[in-house]
């Protein structure tokens, strides 16, 4: 056998019929069978949980020849080492959900959680066989009754950092996850899948990639995209003035052109003990209704956590879950998803467009020198310009962190990953290879694997090497194989 080849790699692409058919015949919700009264509270909270574990060449003692597998099954193999004795825990925090959900109704309360899974956990999910985790899922995916307590959240499937990702991968990362999950799932179950969840929260602010970015999750059917407080400004650069409302993201590139998509503004920081203890509705219960577009709503305190890591999120978060549901539920501040309140609000109402305008931050720099529709050569000026005025200014996008970069230090990756990326537009994209050929898809997954944005998280050492052998494969695979 061919060592390039990955064995049963994930069903990702090949359907993007079936999968524009199925958005296309989305059914709209109905906010009235939440069993809210929307009319009567005075503030909600909305908790996601971010699910997620690398895929790393690490099946084996030879890096050069290891297979492919998750980082989740590396570390049941290899308790011993450091953390990795947290693994069976994580397994738990993987389909707990599945557990505290169906409870939760039984007792005739009202659960409320946002689920975000990367396609790389899911595919680590198959290979491992995790048969109890994927039935987990399955049940707050298509039980009727549990789905009225959950919704999923969309992502991009290798978890790259949208800021320094190629703008066609990108789309196929998106256009990856969903396939992928319909393959698990079914494709009515993606059609119900509304919100996007960026992998680290990372938004571009490059006036092109930030165009993109919104763009291609328009046309992928997104309703709308999570994004972090401090990586957004309204249009004069100041700080957002109500971090509670939903608000109207405007990306305009240097062609001009506009692309728009409601954002959730996900408050504080990075520290999961804030939703493993809970504090969104805590947040929220001191806050009142307030005026959107002339009408009273109630304001929604959101936030998103990774569902595993801390030992608050793995030991404190159920018993303090379960104390808040049944606290909230029937209360004047009920938990919510953020969906089933974005429907509230379009049927008394309001519109996109009374939604408060928002862009990436630092773009209100660029634009005191910058005319939109001026194209990329002036962009490029502008952005020399502003970054000799300001040495604070960056376009490197904005992500849950300020404290690290995606880009600095990491070229001896970025550059393997960018050839990678060439290869693929040229050979395969730009040459139209259909994406049902077994080899796109091999190639596929060399790609979008490679972009994993843990391989550039813990700076020079394993993990960038992990990035580097990947990129090696895939480009080597797509030289032999187009």
């Amino acid at each position: 056998m061919d060592p390039l080849l990955v064995d049963s790699p994930p069903h990702f692409c090949g359907r993007e019929g079936e999968l524009k058919e199925a958005i296309q015949k989305r059914e709209p919700i109905s906010w009235e069978t939440a069993g809210i009264d929307f009319e009567r509270i005075q503030a909600g909270a909305s908790i996601a949980l971010h699910m997620h574990q690398p895929l790393i060449p690490a099946g084996g003692t030879e890096l050069r020849t290891a297979r492919i597998i998750s980082n989740l099954q590396y570390m049941l193999e290899h308790l011993g080492e450091g953390d990795n004795h947290n693994a069976p825990v994580f397994q738990w925090c993987y389909r707990r959900m599945g557990q505290f959900i169906p409870e939760l109704l039984s007792e005739g309360k009202k659960p409320r959680v946002m689920l975000d899974y990367s396609g790389c956990l899911l595919y680590g999910f198959e290979q491992m066989g995790s048969r109890d985790i994927l039935d987990s899922l399955n049940k707050l995916v298509n039980d009727p009754w549990c789905r009225q307590g959950v919704e999923f959240l969309g992502t991009a499937w290798g978890h790259p950092v949208a800021p320094s990702t190629p703008i066609q991968d990108f789309r196929l990362h998106v256009q990856a996850w969903q396939e992928h999950f319909a393959s698990l799932f079914g494709f009515e179950a993606l059609s119900r899948i509304r919100g996007f969840s960026p992998p680290e929260m990372a938004l571009p602010n490059h006036l092109d990639v930030a165009y993109h970015f919104v763009q291609t999750l328009r046309d992928c059917g997104y309703e709308w995209v999570l994004v972090q407080e401090h990586t957004v400004e309204q249009p004069d650069g100041k700080p957002l003035a109500c971090k509670h409302i939903p608000h109207r993201l405007v990306c305009i590139n240097s062609q001009g052109q506009k692309a728009e998509i409601i954002a959730i503004i996900k408050t504080q920081g990075s520290d999961t003990k804030l939703v493993g203890q809970m504090q969104p509705w805590y947040e929220a219960k001191g806050l009142n209704r307030l005026d959107l577009g002339g009408r009273s709503i109630p304001p929604l305190v959101t936030q998103i956590a990774d569902g595993e890591n801390g030992g608050v999120m793995m030991n404190e978060f159920p018993p303090k879950y379960f104390e808040v549901v049944r606290e909230a539920s029937g209360s004047l501040t009920p938990l919510l998803n953020v969906s089933e309140y974005l429907a509230y609000l379009r049927r008394v109402g309001i519109k996109e467009e009374d939604l408060p305008p928002i862009q990436p931050i630092h773009q209100h720099l660029l634009f005191r020198t910058f005319e939109p529709a001026s194209g990329p050569q002036r962009l490029n000026e502008a952005i020399e310009k502003v970054r000799k005025e300001n040495p604070r200014f960056s376009m490197e996008g904005g992500s849950w962190t300020n404290n690290i970069s995606w880009v600095r230090g990491y070229g001896d990756l970025l550059g393997p990953i960018a050839h990678l990326s060439h290869l693929f537009y040229e050979k395969i994209l730009q040459k139209g290879v259909s994406p049902l050929d077994s080899n796109y898809r091999q190639a596929l997954f060399y790609l979008l694997t490679s972009q994993t944005s843990c391989f550039r998280y813990w700076g020079s050492g394993m993990w960038t090497e992990f990035g580097k052998e990947i990129c090696r494969r895939g480009i080597e695979f797509i030289k032999k194989n187009f």
